[in-house]
């Protein structure tokens, strides 16, 4: 079969899209709400018409690559080089999509064995340039756009992608960091056996990657973020091979595998490692909830928590996200469309609505008894706290509909929306306060650049001392000047987090775009820490420059 082509502007298949045609009040709601004129269209330049800065990268050191990596394992090709230059950010789709690529890589080196990245690493130090690990390019704060005087070679891992071994004794998996998504479940689910991590990136994004950002997945709350399941890895440093021992647990001193994991690539480039695994589940139970508001929502769900309950998926969204999905839903027909008028009928008497709920989605996964069992004490839970049962249908769309929905994105901004998205966690106790203050502060920076607002969140994954908080805001873009526009909001969400006791990021990592808020959570001490460390393994300066650390 033919590889399907990527999306090179943006998000995901190039031959997907997310359909308005059969959403009769999507378009209307966003209009209304945020005021956009009919005729709007922004689509992206002719790829053919972006012309790179020449590569920096002297011809000495290519020629060296090319001696260490062979002809075919490096790349100066614009094509290539504009592939591997940015992520999957907002101001990465912004730049693509005008064909402005401030920051292109010099070069794009694609290693084939452990071996092979040591003479990168050393090659790079020896001829000044600098290294950025690519694993799918999936980042979505600025973490593989290259940064810093230095000219960039970019480290693709797509070579490094083989499953090494599974371990059905142990329950393990060893791997290369380049491995996909897809491609390592496929290795381990033959086998009755998953990672079980899932995120929205899935499809697209890397071992390595989910490590480097420590990552989470849908499925977070039953089986753990990244770092739950990393039992041991590898890191090729400038300053030698780094492997911690594969043991379940261990007391000798602070963790060196911690230290590694969402170093995001700034002391070297993760190339194998071993995980935990889970039992591939036999059965799925999907269930969802209306509350009468948000508050009430957050006190079901730490109530499932609490009480010991782990569901696979806890996602529940505020009433303006409940009102923005449901604005989204597709036309329903024949019988379908009469079970949802009856239900709404029943909703309305129980005195709650879409328009004015929290919609929570609960997914139980495991052994039939199991199952069987968490849902029915969830479902018991969830009406005890005053939740109106909404029966499957909207939990298993949803969970049909994960990976399709980021493409709407690509829809609207040829529209002329600016959609991004920003992320934290704090304890319960918390939540509610965080919750008000940020879209507080998103609605008023929007409004600040003259544009309407509409700010939505989920809690999308939930433990027994607290959650996660996912905003969604959408505005008019300020068209040519959406950077500007996009760093006025950032910079207000981020100092409320800051300010409010939530962490920079409960799952994206910090990147370039929130580096410079670091010391404030980490303090000054802790920066010390993070960057002798930095120092000892990478002490020319040739990691992944301006990312995490916040120094260029």
């Amino acid at each position: 079969m033919a590889e399907r082509a990527l999306r090179w502007y943006g998000w995901g298949y190039a031959d997907t899209t997310y359909s308005l045609e059969h959403r009769p009040g999507a378009w209307p709601y966003l209009q209304e709400r945020l005021g956009l004129p009919d005729d709007e269209h922004t689509p992206p330049v002719d790829p053919a018409t972006i012309t790179l800065r020449p590569s920096r990268a002297p011809e000495v050191a290519l020629a060296a690559l090319r001696l260490a990596l062979g002809e075919d394992g490096v790349s100066t090709a614009d094509e290539v080089r504009l592939a591997h230059s940015l992520g999957k950010s907002y101001l990465d789709a912004v730049a693509l999509r005008r064909g402005q690529v401030p920051n292109p890589t010099d070069a794009v080196v694609f290693p084939a064995s452990e071996e092979a990245v040591q003479q990168v690493l050393a090659l790079a130090a020896a001829h000044g340039l600098a290294v950025a690990p690519f694993g799918g390019g999936t980042s979505v704060v600025g973490g593989v756009e290259p940064r810093g005087a230095k000219p960039t070679v970019t480290l693709s891992l797509a070579r490094l992608n083989q499953v090494l071994a599974v371990d059905t004794f142990s329950y393990t998996v060893t791997a290369q960091a380049g491995v996909l998504g897809p491609d390592l479940e496929r290795a381990l689910n033959d086998r009755d056996l998953t990672v079980a991590h899932s995120p929205q990136s899935f499809e697209f994004s890397t071992l390595g990657g989910w490590i480097a950002a420590r990552g989470a997945g849908q499925t977070s709350t039953k089986y753990g973020k990244i770092e739950d399941k990393v039992i041991s890895l590898r890191m090729v440093t400038p300053a030698g091979v780094v492997e911690t021992p594969r043991v379940p647990a261990s007391a000798t001193g602070p963790s060196l595998l911690q230290m590694l994991v969402g170093s995001e690539g700034v002391y070297g480039v993760i190339t194998q490692a071993t995980l935990r695994l889970a039992p591939l589940p036999r059965v799925t139970r999907g269930r969802a909830f209306m509350f009468k508001d948000f508050a009430s929502g957050q006190a079901a769900v730490r109530a499932l928590l609490q009480t010991g309950f782990r569901p696979a998926v806890v996602r529940l969204s505020d009433e303006a996200e409940t009102r923005t999905l449901y604005a989204l839903r597709e036309t329903a027909h024949g019988w379908r469309a009469l079970r949802q008028q009856l239900g709404l009928g029943a909703l309305s008497r129980a005195g709650q609505s879409f328009e004015n709920g929290a919609v929570l989605i609960l997914r139980f996964e495991g052994d039939d008894f199991r199952t069987e069992v968490e849902e029915g004490q969830g479902r018991s839970v969830c009406r005890a706290l005053g939740g109106f049962d909404l029966g499957s249908g909207l939990a298993h769309g949803w969970y049909r509909d994960r990976y399709h929905t980021p493409y709407l994105r690509e829809v609207l901004f040829d529209r002329g929306v600016l959609l991004d998205v920003v992320e934290t966690a704090t304890e319960w106790d918390n939540v509610a306060a965080l919750h008000a203050r940020v879209q507080a502060a998103l609605t008023q920076a929007i409004v600040a650049t003259g544009s309407k607002a509409l700010v939505m969140c989920h809690l999308s994954h939930a433990y027994t001392d607290g959650a996660s908080l996912y905003f969604t805001f959408l505005a008019h873009a300020n068209h040519r000047h959406e950077p500007e526009q996009w760093q006025v909001i950032k910079d207000a969400a981020t100092d409320c987090i800051v300010r409010s006791g939530g962490t920079l990021s409960h799952h994206h990592g910090v990147g370039h775009d929130s580096a410079r808020w670091m010391p404030a959570e980490t303090g000054a001490a802790g920066m010390l820490a993070l960057r002798a460390v930095k120092a000892a393994l990478d002490p020319e300066g040739v990691m992944n420059p301006g990312k995490l650390l916040g120094t260029e």
